[in-house]
């Protein structure tokens, strides 16, 4: 009699829904023995010839896995003057932008552009993307990456890094960068020069860390909050990661944690 009760106690317990806080989902990623091409896009909602490059990053994600292509999109600051104040614009994003083209030893600072492992790339939208994608898949990875997001919730990303150096030559300008970004923002532009339009944007960095440095050993491993905006929605979020030479700009390898279920 006594196991009957503990039976039936059983399957009405099993027939019970399990419900899990959205905090306890756990998911991860980790980079592969090829490399991923990072891609950055640099754009702004004050300027009109953006909305055509913001859709093509978003077209990315169809065209893609997440182990070939790491798109990023970093709303730069300096278009705010126009009359609009893009909502996604950080000002470091714009010194980052300079500080790439200082290394290339380049001069001229605009958007759209387009920067694929390090080095400005004008002929996105043609075939030679999907060449140069296809070459750096090819390459051998110098850098191994892994992210874990332990915890989630409408304030912050709760999240841990490991990277690890394979070419250590790579040791003294190496460091790692960590960006949560999220997809399906959408924007009712009211003044400058897209006034009117409705802008719709994915791979949007909204928290930034780096540069991280890695020990004497070529690792890094830490945790690390990454804020969110408190318009944010946590399900359509996700996590970035990369190494890259700051002397020379390459890009070791790069990751993507997409949105995780739950």
């Amino acid at each position: 009699m006594k196991c009957t009760i503990v039976n039936l106690l059983l399957a009405a317990l099993g027939a019970m829904p399990v419900l899990l806080p959205a905090q306890a989902v756990q998911c991860s990623a980790a980079s592969g023995e090829r490399t991923a091409a990072l891609v950055e896009l640099y754009t702004s909602e004050g300027c009109d010839s953006c909305p055509p490059a913001d859709r093509w990053l978003s077209s990315l994600q169809s065209g893609y896995t997440p182990q070939q292509v790491v798109p990023l999109s970093l709303h730069v600051d300096y278009w705010n003057y126009l009359g609009w104040n893009d909502p996604y614009a950080k000002h470091e994003f714009a010194t980052r932008q300079r500080r790439l083209l200082d290394v290339k030893r380049a001069r001229v600072v605009y958007t759209p552009q387009v920067i694929v492992q390090g080095d400005d790339f004008r002929r996105w939208s043609s075939l030679e993307f999907a060449a140069s994608v296809k070459r750096i898949n090819a390459m051998p990875a110098r850098a191994r990456l892994d992210i874990k997001l332990e915890s989630a919730n409408a304030r912050a990303f709760e999240v841990a890094l490991g990277a690890q150096l394979l070419d250590m030559a790579q040791l003294k300008d190496s460091v790692a960068y960590l960006a949560a970004y999220e997809n399906r923002l959408v924007s009712e532009v009211r003044a400058g020069e897209n006034r009117g339009h409705t802008l719709r944007h994915d791979f949007v960095v909204r928290e930034w860390e780096g540069p991280l440095a890695f020990d004497a050993g070529g690792k890094i491993a830490l945790k690390r909050s990454l804020p969110l905006p408190p318009t944010a929605k946590p399900r359509d979020a996700g996590v970035a990661a990369f190494v890259q030479n700051r002397s020379t700009g390459d890009v070791l390898q790069a990751l993507m944690l997409p949105p995780c279920a739950g």
